[in-house]
Protein backbone atom coordinates (compact mmCIF):
# COMPACT_ATOMS: atom_id res chain seq x y z
CA UNK A 1 0.00 0.00 0.00
CA UNK A 2 1.02 3.70 -0.66
CA UNK A 3 0.57 6.13 2.19
CA UNK A 4 -2.30 7.61 0.42
CA UNK A 5 -3.93 4.32 0.52
CA UNK A 6 -2.88 3.16 4.05
CA UNK A 7 -4.78 4.22 7.16
CA UNK A 8 -3.64 4.25 10.40
CA UNK A 9 -5.60 3.50 13.23
CA UNK A 10 -7.38 6.85 14.73
CA UNK A 11 -5.31 9.26 12.25
CA UNK A 12 -6.18 13.30 11.75
CA UNK A 13 -6.87 14.11 8.68
CA UNK A 14 -7.02 17.29 7.14
CA UNK A 15 -7.38 18.84 3.13
CA UNK A 16 -7.96 22.35 1.71
CA UNK A 17 -7.93 22.84 -1.77
CA UNK A 18 -5.77 25.90 -2.46
CA UNK A 19 -6.04 28.29 -5.24
CA UNK A 20 -2.40 27.50 -6.19
CA UNK A 21 -0.69 25.37 -8.56
CA UNK A 22 0.69 21.86 -7.49
CA UNK A 23 4.38 23.30 -7.66
CA UNK A 24 3.96 26.45 -5.71
CA UNK A 25 2.14 24.24 -3.39
CA UNK A 26 5.29 22.01 -2.76
CA UNK A 27 7.83 24.42 -2.95
CA UNK A 28 6.28 26.02 -0.02
CA UNK A 29 6.74 22.81 1.72
CA UNK A 30 10.35 21.89 0.40
CA UNK A 31 11.89 25.40 0.75
CA UNK A 32 12.87 26.60 4.26
CA UNK A 33 12.83 30.10 3.20
CA UNK A 34 9.36 29.75 1.75
CA UNK A 35 8.01 27.27 4.37
CA UNK A 36 9.17 29.56 7.40
CA UNK A 37 7.25 32.27 6.28
CA UNK A 38 3.40 30.47 7.20
CA UNK A 39 4.26 26.72 8.82
CA UNK A 40 2.99 26.66 11.88
CA UNK A 41 -0.32 27.95 14.08
CA UNK A 42 -1.56 31.39 14.15
CA UNK A 43 0.33 33.63 16.21
CA UNK A 44 4.01 31.73 16.42
CA UNK A 45 6.63 32.56 14.13
CA UNK A 46 9.39 30.81 13.00
CA UNK A 47 12.53 32.46 12.69
CA UNK A 48 14.67 29.85 12.79
CA UNK A 49 14.72 27.16 9.62
CA UNK A 50 17.52 24.45 7.93
CA UNK A 51 16.19 21.56 5.44
CA UNK A 52 18.27 18.67 4.41
CA UNK A 53 15.42 17.26 1.90
CA UNK A 54 16.08 13.80 1.46
CA UNK A 55 15.09 10.47 2.64
CA UNK A 56 16.71 10.48 6.14
CA UNK A 57 17.35 14.24 5.83
CA UNK A 58 15.84 16.68 8.44
CA UNK A 59 14.05 20.18 9.03
CA UNK A 60 14.84 21.73 12.33
CA UNK A 61 12.92 24.49 12.78
CA UNK A 62 11.99 26.80 15.92
CA UNK A 63 9.07 29.08 16.43
CA UNK A 64 8.14 32.03 19.04
CA UNK A 65 4.46 32.02 20.52
CA UNK A 66 2.83 34.62 21.71
CA UNK A 67 3.77 34.33 24.67
CA UNK A 68 7.56 34.43 23.75
CA UNK A 69 8.33 30.96 24.50
CA UNK A 70 10.39 29.28 21.93
CA UNK A 71 9.48 25.77 20.56
CA UNK A 72 11.74 23.95 18.33
CA UNK A 73 10.91 21.10 16.04
CA UNK A 74 12.12 18.24 13.72
CA UNK A 75 11.31 16.44 10.95
CA UNK A 76 12.90 13.34 9.59
CA UNK A 77 12.00 12.29 6.23
CA UNK A 78 11.50 8.73 4.81
CA UNK A 79 10.07 9.65 1.88
CA UNK A 80 9.92 11.97 -0.46
CA UNK A 81 8.18 11.89 -4.21
CA UNK A 82 8.92 15.13 -5.56
CA UNK A 83 5.20 17.30 -6.38
CA UNK A 84 3.29 14.05 -5.36
CA UNK A 85 3.79 13.40 -1.57
CA UNK A 86 6.43 13.56 1.76
CA UNK A 87 5.97 11.21 4.42
CA UNK A 88 7.89 12.42 7.86
CA UNK A 89 8.88 11.56 11.34
CA UNK A 90 7.67 14.81 13.52
CA UNK A 91 9.12 15.20 17.24
CA UNK A 92 9.99 18.72 19.31
CA UNK A 93 12.97 18.78 19.35
CA UNK A 94 16.19 21.08 21.41
CA UNK A 95 18.57 23.22 19.35
CA UNK A 96 21.06 20.34 18.92
CA UNK A 97 18.47 17.82 16.97
CA UNK A 98 17.55 16.01 20.03
CA UNK A 99 14.12 14.71 20.31
CA UNK A 100 12.16 16.12 23.51
CA UNK A 101 8.60 15.62 25.03
CA UNK A 102 6.11 18.05 23.79
CA UNK A 103 6.62 21.16 26.02
CA UNK A 104 2.72 21.47 27.11
CA UNK A 105 1.87 17.48 27.22
CA UNK A 106 4.28 15.70 28.07
CA UNK A 107 2.20 12.62 27.72
CA UNK A 108 1.99 13.42 23.93
CA UNK A 109 3.58 10.92 21.55
CA UNK A 110 7.41 11.03 21.42
CA UNK A 111 7.48 10.66 17.55
CA UNK A 112 4.24 10.82 15.07
CA UNK A 113 4.19 10.33 11.47
CA UNK A 114 2.83 13.02 8.96
CA UNK A 115 2.08 12.82 4.96
CA UNK A 116 1.41 15.52 3.09
CA UNK A 117 0.19 14.47 -0.54
CA UNK A 118 -0.26 16.81 -3.41
CA UNK A 119 -2.78 16.69 -5.92
CA UNK A 120 -3.74 17.94 -9.15
CA UNK A 121 -7.25 19.26 -8.94
CA UNK A 122 -8.76 21.13 -12.30
CA UNK A 123 -5.62 23.55 -11.46
CA UNK A 124 -5.74 23.87 -7.90
CA UNK A 125 -4.12 21.60 -5.52
CA UNK A 126 -5.70 19.32 -3.22
CA UNK A 127 -3.70 18.96 0.38
CA UNK A 128 -4.03 16.29 2.06
CA UNK A 129 -2.14 15.94 5.77
CA UNK A 130 -2.29 12.73 7.48
CA UNK A 131 -0.81 12.61 11.06
CA UNK A 132 -0.54 9.54 13.34
CA UNK A 133 0.66 8.33 16.44
CA UNK A 134 2.27 5.20 15.00
CA UNK A 135 4.45 3.04 17.41
CA UNK A 136 3.27 5.13 20.10
CA UNK A 137 2.37 3.35 23.83
CA UNK A 138 -1.39 3.31 24.09
CA UNK A 139 -1.56 6.09 26.47
CA UNK A 140 0.03 8.31 24.07
CA UNK A 141 -1.70 6.85 21.29
CA UNK A 142 -5.25 7.91 23.66
CA UNK A 143 -3.97 11.51 24.25
CA UNK A 144 -3.31 11.86 20.51
CA UNK A 145 -6.75 10.50 19.69
CA UNK A 146 -8.38 12.73 22.26
CA UNK A 147 -6.40 16.15 20.59
CA UNK A 148 -8.42 16.00 16.94
CA UNK A 149 -10.20 18.56 18.06
CA UNK A 150 -7.34 21.07 19.31
CA UNK A 151 -5.20 19.55 15.85
CA UNK A 152 -8.31 20.49 13.85
CA UNK A 153 -7.86 24.30 15.22
CA UNK A 154 -4.09 24.40 15.35
CA UNK A 155 -3.69 23.35 11.50
CA UNK A 156 -6.42 25.22 10.58
CA UNK A 157 -4.57 28.48 11.41
CA UNK A 158 -1.47 27.08 9.59
CA UNK A 159 -3.64 26.22 6.33
CA UNK A 160 -5.02 30.05 6.64
CA UNK A 161 -1.50 31.03 6.82
CA UNK A 162 -0.44 28.81 3.61
CA UNK A 163 -3.57 30.46 2.02
CA UNK A 164 -2.13 33.70 2.63
CA UNK A 165 1.37 33.37 1.83
CA UNK A 166 0.40 31.71 -1.56
CA UNK A 167 -1.28 34.31 -2.83
CA UNK A 168 1.80 37.01 -1.63
CA UNK A 169 3.40 38.70 -4.29
CA UNK A 170 7.26 37.49 -4.84
CA UNK A 171 9.50 39.79 -3.47
CA UNK A 172 11.69 42.00 -5.74
CA UNK A 173 14.86 39.79 -6.87
CA UNK A 174 12.84 36.57 -5.80
CA UNK A 175 11.17 34.29 -8.02
CA UNK A 176 7.56 34.26 -8.26
CA UNK A 177 5.78 30.91 -7.80
CA UNK A 178 4.63 29.34 -11.01
CA UNK A 179 3.89 25.82 -12.77
CA UNK A 180 7.10 24.82 -13.70
CA UNK A 181 9.19 22.39 -12.50
CA UNK A 182 12.03 23.33 -10.65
Amino acid sequence: MTPKQAVMENEFVITRLLEAPRDAVYRAWTEPERLKQWFGPKGFATFSSRLDLRPGGTYHYVMRGPDGKEMWGKWVFREIAPRQRLVFVVSFSDKDLGVTRHPMNPNWPLETLSTVLFEDWAGKTLLTVRWAAGNAPRAERQVFDSSHDSMRAGWGGTMERLVAYLKEPAPAGKTAFCAESD
